[in-house]
């Protein structure tokens, strides 16, 4: 059960560990409201239910069905309250936007001089630590100040803010743009995929250079290079470009190691830069940087220097994982990585609440992969299962495309000839609908479909005609994209040469080493 279907207070009372759950109470004790309060019996009877039952929270006689919601959403307050004051959480945004509050208070009892001052030191952090947007709504909040108390002591202070005012104003409008063109092009990437035709190319191309703002790189800070490269290898990764995905990637890694204090406050974007250069590494082969750089990000995600809560723990999980997989397929290990698999379900079950639903189908689609390269068909078809019979996956059309492309091949494999039929008329019915056949996909399903009207002694020629048609869409700029979801070719070369998938694969990965 995702956290859809899942009440928000129960979700986040499972969420808190058990350190959390002791400052809870401690929170409540110091609040002097009696320990059998109301919302504290309702913490406990969650804090000790395997799931949300209304009916058991009503028949416990701790509050009325009409007093029900409030008490939950009284009660969901008190915990962020006190997960606020948890030292964990005490990041450099929350410290200043404490400052902030406390600023507005003296500033609201007439104490301008301690509010300024408060406001000073806060500003000169935010501006530090990049946090643009506090540092200009502090800069505002001086503004106001300065037209009740004029700061004799300054010379041109009016001046110096407005300056202040107008250069954080015109870098945070520049963010704003360019992380709304980021965004934008991510939601292209999990809608549809790749550039599918010239006129997808065109359509991506004429938006990003619409949208793209002008700029002076000099004139940029660290968070308006990060969402600037962010865009670029969005666009990158759309065209199919990934030796300029490669390039972009590199460009946000080494943002954070020329700012190492970054690394702690924008853990997230951290992670995720790492894994963005890990697939663009993966998409060019480039196998021996693949695994140092897997290494390196692991040791740094494991170490005491980086920060660590749930949605690290959580992105931490997917991302290694997925990468692990990512490098055994490089190298044609399936066999070897098969260890990962009971990691990764176990890890999904612990993590479900915090990941989405594409990000999982993937997890599946990569295990699927792994049986299939080590000729365990039947397993490749339970994890594919799992994403076509998903109801509630709108993304990635064309992950859905070829997990039923990948379906049909193992099911012909696993010589299950009734469900074969069954699962081409589903595929095509899926296909049209979406409107995404390509031309290595219908020369596939083409295939598979007169299977069953091919000799035996007349298969290898089948395999081999098949080979070739498919062999020259290898570098075609839209149709290549097959291949970087099923190495067919690898599939049909060992039919070809009588031995396993697996070590055409390796053998392949052996020749590209560099």
């Amino acid at each position: 059960m995702t956290n859809l279907h899942k009440d928000p207070l129960f979700v986040l009372v499972k969420s808190l560990s058990k350190s959390e759950k002791r400052q809870f109470k401690l929170y409540v004790g110091r609040l002097g409201v009696n320990t059998d309060a109301k919302f504290l019996a309702l913490f406990n009877l969650l804090d000790r239910a395997k799931q949300y039952e209304e009916a058991v929270i009503l028949a416990s006689g701790i509050v009325k069905k009409t007093q029900l919601s409030n008490l939950k959403a009284h009660l969901y307050k008190q915990i962020l309250i006190s997960l606020r004051l948890n030292p964990v959480n005490q990041n450099i945004r929350v410290q200043l936007r404490e400052q902030l509050d406390f600023a507005t208070i003296l500033y609201q009892k007439g104490l301008y001089k301690q509010s300024l001052k408060i406001l000073e030191k806060a500003k000169t952090l935010a501006i530090e630590q990049q946090e643009k947007n506090i540092a200009y709504e502090i800069v505002e909040l001086e503004k106001v100040i300065e037209t009740q108390y004029i700061t004799r002591s300054i010379p041109d202070r009016a001046q110096e803010l407005v300056t202040q005012s107008s250069r954080l104003s015109f870098e945070n409008n520049m963010a704003s743009k360019l992380s709304n063109l980021s965004l934008e092009l991510y939601a292209m990437m999990l809608k549809v995929g790749y550039a599918r035709s010239d006129e997808d190319l065109n359509k991506i191309t004429s938006y990003f250079d619409k949208n793209l703002p002008e700029y002076h790189i000099e004139q940029l800070g660290f968070r308006e290079k990060l969402w600037l490269y962010k865009a670029h290898l969005w666009y990158s990764f759309l065209t199919q470009d990934f030796l300029s995905s490669y390039k972009y990637a590199s460009k946000w890694v080494q943002l954070f190691a020329d700012q190492k204090d970054m690394i702690q406050l924008h853990p997230v974007f951290y992670i995720k830069g790492n894994n963005y250069l890990l697939e663009s590494l993966f998409h060019v082969k480039y196998s021996s940087q693949f695994k140092e750089t897997l290494d390196h990000m692991e040791a740094v995600l494991q170490s005491d220097f980086f920060p660590k809560n749930d949605n690290i723990s959580s992105l931490s999980f997917l991302y290694l994982n997925s990468n692990k997989l990512n490098l055994h397929f490089l190298e044609g290990t399936f066999k070897q990585g098969l260890y990962l698999v009971q990691a990764i379900n176990y890890g999904i079950d612990k993590h479900q609440d915090r990941l989405d639903q594409h990000h999982i189908m993937l997890l599946y689609y990569k295990i699927a992969c792994l049986y299939f390269g080590v000729g365990d068909h039947k397993n490749c078809i339970v994890y594919l299962k799992k994403i076509i019979q998903n109801k509630h996956l709108k993304m990635r059309e064309d992950l859905m495309c070829f997990a039923r492309v990948l379906s049909l091949v193992a099911h012909y494999e696993s010589g299950m000839d009734y469900h074969l039929e069954i699962q081409l008329k589903s595929t095509y019915k899926f296909l049209l609908k979406m409107n995404d056949l390509h031309a290595v996909q219908k020369e596939m399903i083409v295939f598979l479909r007169n299977l069953g009207q091919i000799y035996p002694s007349d298969l290898q020629d089948a395999f081999k005609k098949l080979h070739t048609k498919l062999k020259v869409y290898e570098d075609h700029p839209y149709e290549k994209r097959a291949f970087l979801y099923l190495d067919i070719l690898s599939w049909l070369e060992s039919h070809l040469s009588g031995r396993p998938v697996a070590d055409i694969i390796r053998e392949k990965a052996l020749s590209n080493i560099r």
